[in-house]
């Protein structure tokens, strides 16, 4: 496991904690490897979860499937994304999504108990671990609320400005590279692909945005 403390260091669960004292963390919580070949089912729609993980290498994502089996994109996962925090910490604990290894991954699980439990060795650092595991909770409930209101927007033009601005937000500027491509925005706003091409192309017209593949500039 210590080959990969440096980039847990980097991970909002180990935000504030040193690499000697994730060492005695990952012992305590009972933290275990697990890789994932493309096209896994790291969780699957159903299915009760009582461990979270944080994604070490490759990219995953989380979707649902609507009624006409046409798929919705949750999220995007890649290196240092957690998975599944809100989750393993339901009382339900079973899954409205699936999260699918979009290519071969690595995903330190840790059991959610154990996050809520005491050890001698780790104690000096587990008050801290628990407040990340809160922060990161409080952000998944943020972003969640910001896809809502994204979907919630009446029209094709007003879902993707939502969006669009929620990214120029997050990276602070007015031109900027969102992390989907045209398939994948698709999935993630709900809407046909051609219709969300066909819009792009009258909100270029419009002046309201200028773009060549993946980076936007709100006009």
């Amino acid at each position: 496991m210590r080959e990969f403390i440096e980039d847990l260091k980097q991970t909002n669960l180990f935000f504030a904690i040193e690499p000697e004292e994730i060492d005695g963390l990952l012992y305590c919580l009972c933290a275990k490897y697990v890789r994932y070949a493309k096209g896994d089912y790291i969780i699957e729609e159903g299915n009760k979860v009582y461990d979270f993980g944080i994604m070490l290498s490759g990219h995953g994502r989380a979707i649902k499937w609507d009624p006409s089996d046409r798929v919705i994109l949750i999220s995007l996962l890649k290196k240092g994304s957690e998975i599944g925090v809100i989750l393993a910490a339901s009382l339900e604990h079973k899954s409205p999504v699936t999260v699918q290894a979009e290519d071969d991954v690595l995903v330190l699980q840790i059991p959610f108990e154990r996050v809520l439990a005491r050890c001698e060795k780790a104690c000096p650092r587990h008050d801290r671990l628990l407040r990340n595991y809160i922060s990161i909770v409080a952000k998944k409930g943020l972003v969640l609320h910001e896809r809502i209101d994204c979907l919630l927007r009446p029209t094709i033009r007003e879902k993707i400005l939502t969006y669009l601005q929620c990214i120029a937000r997050e990276q602070q500027k007015r031109t900027f590279t969102i992390p989907m491509n045209r398939n994948s925005m698709a999935e993630y706003l709900n809407v046909e692909r051609s219709a969300l091409s066909r819009e792009l192309s009258y909100m270029k017209r419009d002046g309201i945005i200028d773009y060549h593949k993946n980076t936007f500039r709100l006009i």
